[in-house]
This record gives C-alpha cells, structure tokens and sequence, in this order.
C-alpha cells in the first residue's frame, strides 16, 4: 500500500509527531483520517501500540463479529504512515534500515512515498521469517517463507503428510503448494517426480526457491496453475483452505475459499487428474463447521457428487498455542478444532 506522494492518496493525511496522543490518534483514525508520522521510529510504533491497545475486543464465540472486527481494527491501525525515500529509506530518527525488506516486496521505489506502519512491520517480520526460515520436523530442515505466502508455523497438516502410508512412489502432484512445504515432503520421502502447483506467482518462486534450497531440483517442478497441472498423478495432494469466506489480504488467500472454490474445484475435477488406482489426500481442518460455516454432511455431499470414496481418514488435534488459550475469542472452535487427512479414490 504505496502512496507516491501520500498526499495524493485518496485519504486524507495531516502530520503527526511525538506530541499527539494515543487518545487523539484514535479520534483522527476514526474519522478516517490518516496520519504521517515525523516524529522518531520508535515513538510511531509506541503511538501504534498504544492505540492497539484502546481498541475493544471482539466478542466471543461469534464469528462473523470477530472477523468484522479484525477488518475494522486493522483499517484502523493501517492509518498510521511513516515516509519512504526514494531507494527505500526512512528517513526518521532512529529508523531501522528497510532497503532489502521494502525492495523485495514493492521492487523499486524512485519517488518520495509512505506506508503504513503496521503493513511495514510486517513487511520487515516476513523478511526475517525468509532469512531464518521455519524449522519443519518432518524435513529435518527449514523452509524459507516469502512476504505474502501462508508460513507453515501451523505443522499438524504437515505431519500427517509426513506419515500417512504413500500409494506409489511415481508421481504426485501438491496442488496448492504456497511455500513448497508438502511438495518437499513428498519429495524426501522418495518420489521420484512431484509437481507443485500455485495460482500465485509469489508462491510458485517461493516453492521453487525452497524446494532448490533442498537440493529437489531435479525431482520437482513448480508451476503456475489454477489447481491441476497436466497428467495425471498417482498421488495429489491438497491442502486448501479452510474457511469459507472472502479473503482480504494476499495472506488470507491461504485461510479463506470464498465459496469454498477451491475445494469444490479440486473435488470436481480430480477424478481428471488420478492415475488408475491413484490416491488423493485432502488435508482440511474442521474448523468451519465448528463455526458454523460449513457441515460434515455438505463436505461428505461434494465428495460423494465428484464420483469420489473415502478409502481412509487420520485424525489430528491441534497444536497451535490458540487451541489452549482460553481468552481467545473463539477459544470453544478452536480446542475442538481437528485437522484431518481424507484418503480419496475415483469410483
């Protein structure tokens, strides 16, 4: 979110600096007034903070509220802005150096500009995230996560890709691939050919760049691709996501299917992808149907309507510390929360 200058943006903008107060940046953010921050670095991320925490919670178990909420809290706390010099440099006291993070996620930038504090942060969490990478158990290794593509700090769905009994050892097919995560553990577990698909350019380098840093090169192909590559596979694989429901940052692209898209794609047009006798693995939490956003029997409907059986399904609880807070707001969905592997097969 780039404006070059702010001040052509179509919201309106008035400096700020350490003499505001939290309760006044509030008042100018509600009425849907930006500010541009001129004050020190680490006065503008205590402003953010400060005001992050004047925001009421969300009531609990109630999920339409909860994500209406989050919309709102994060139109809000996006309203905050810290100036971009050309070359990607801000220029405020004590600012961190953002050149490599800013450049790898907007490219170059040869005019003034700004961006809002909190999309910055994240901006320069992500990079750190690609540089450490996430250390993945079931790969004895790390995965390098780009700004914008599901990181899988959540590795229940991993795990059971990991150990779930493989049909064949041929050819899979990881559609939906995000990082490359799945598509590498398929391919450490000896297949001999995996292709990795993504409708997301940043993704598809993503999994390409992970999968070469593991040295699955010559085993792996990643392309761009809504849903299925060509062929036919003797696995593929599916890990879509989970909640119906519009996304609305390139990250819920991960979390949310408007209309449960993808699902039903991927069900529909699956028995056009399977070798004789090949298994698919739809990896899918239950998570939606404890909020009420989808049921068992409407899951159960599609699969059955796509000419597919169910061969077989693992089980697990999540992992994740949100299952055991008790003051999330969706506390009651989420301990009850299980994330399966259903083991598909053409009639």
């Amino acid at each position: 979110m780039l404006f070059a200058p702010p001040a052509r943006s179509d919201v309106p903008a008035v400096p700020a600096d350490e003499a505001l107060s939290a309760d006044a940046a509030l008042r100018s953010f509600s009425a849907g007034v930006a500010l541009l921050w001129s004050g020190g670095y680490p006065a503008a991320r205590q402003l953010l903070d400060a005001v992050s925490r004047r925001l009421p919670p969300p009531p609990p178990d109630d999920y339409p509220a909860h994500r209406a909420h989050r919309a709102h809290r994060a139109r809000l706390l996006s309203l905050l802005y810290v100036p971009l010099d050309p070359g990607h440099v801000v220029p405020l006291r004590r600012a961190p150096d953002v050149r490599e993070a800013c450049t790898g996620v907007y490219g170059a930038l040869d005019v003034a500009a700004a961006v809002p504090l909190r999309e910055l942060l994240g901006v320069l969490g992500a990079a750190g995230w690609r540089r450490r990478g996430i250390a993945v158990p079931a790969l004895g290794a790390r995965i390098h996560p780009y700004h914008g593509v599901f990181a899988p700090v959540r590795q229940e769905y991993v795990r059971l890709v990991a150990e779930t009994p493989l049909p064949a050892t041929d050819v899979a097919f990881d559609v939906g691939t995000g990082t490359g995560v799945l598509a590498a553990v398929l391919a450490h577990r000896g297949v001999a050919r995996v292709v990795a698909t993504d409708a997301e350019p940043r993704a598809v380098a993503c999994a390409a760049d992970n999968l070469a840093r593991l040295g699955f090169s010559a085993r792996t192909e990643v392309v761009c691709a809504d849903l299925f590559p060509p062929g036919r596979a003797s696995l593929v694989v599916c890990n879509p996501p989970w909640l119906p429901g519009r996304p609305r940052t390139s990250l819920d692209h991960a979390v949310y299917d408007p209309g449960s898209r993808m699902l039903r794609g991927f069900l529909d047009r699956l028995h056009r992808h399977l070798k004789p006798g090949g298994e698919a693995w739809l990896v899918l939490s239950d998570l939606a149907e404890h909020l009420g956003l989808r049921t068992r029997g409407e899951l159960l409907g599609w699969i059955d309507a796509a000419g597919l059986d169910v061969a077989g399904r693992t089980d697990t609880a999540p992992q994740h510390p949100r299952a055991a807070d008790a003051d999330d707001p969706l506390h009651r969905a989420r301990a009850a929360e299980v994330t399966s592997l259903w083991r598909l097969r053409a009639d």
